[in-house]
């Protein structure tokens, strides 16, 4: 998968949130967006997903344009923001709830990629019993079911234990060992620059750096 961003610009209510990104990325990498509250990450992350349209500039994926040639990235899973899901059902009813929509994945990948996040499949407790870690858990699991070959990820590690944060980078570095390509938006730079090949830092809707990462440090 080849993605190319060309002069994107987002403007909302007169304010730029986005103000001429020209990015590329590739299948097989791990790219890391740093910045502060209000930068532009999840921004530029909802654009990419085609959860927003850009007012300039295109976002191409594999040639064919965002918005234009296709509304949404064909094959694509996503954590961004708060993760929700229905009070009343299980882990594992809700990700069988969302595997229907396109009813690609089976019952037992959907078990294994709960257990890979650190989940217990046959948990019978209800998402509303969640703690905040499972919530984020779960939240994970919904952007790795189907095997997407494009996964993007707003604050993946948030309020995971030291367990929980090697559980989740270990199966980011697995999707990647795998041909994917991943986007990761990571406050903790020190946890960012240990997993990702290329570092985007952003200020102000604007790309104010891009380098690559030649010695992952341990995080």
């Amino acid at each position: 998968m080849q993605i190319t961003i060309n002069n994107l610009s987002k403007t909302i209510k007169g304010r730029i949130v986005l103000d001429d990104i020209n990015l590329e990325m590739q299948s097989g990498k791990i790219y890391g967006f740093r910045g502060i509250n209000g930068s532009g990450k999840t921004m530029l992350m909802r654009a990419i997903c085609g959860l927003i349209r850009p007012s300039s500039g295109t976002i191409e994926i594999d040639g064919a344009v965002l918005g234009k040639d296709m509304s949404f990235p064909k094959n694509v899973g996503a954590l961004i923001e708060n993760p929700t899901f229905i009070p009343k059902y299980t882990g594992l009813k809700n990700l069988e709830l969302l595997a229907m929509i396109r009813g690609v994945a089976t019952s037992q990948e959907l078990k294994e990629t709960l257990a890979a996040v650190g989940l217990d499949p046959l948990d019978k407790r209800t998402y509303k019993k969640y703690s905040l870690g499972m919530r984020q858990r779960l939240g994970i699991a919904a952007a790795f079911i189907e095997n997407p070959k494009l996964i993007l990820l707003d604050e993946p590690f948030n309020a995971l234990d030291e367990n929980g944060i090697k559980e989740i980078r270990d199966l980011i570095l697995k999707k990647k060992d795998e041909g994917a390509l991943l986007i990761i938006a990571c406050h903790d730079t020190q946890e960012l620059v240990s997993i990702a090949d290329e570092v985007i830092e952003m200020y102000e809707g604007k790309v104010t750096k891009y380098y690559e990462v030649k010695n992952h440090e341990p995080a």
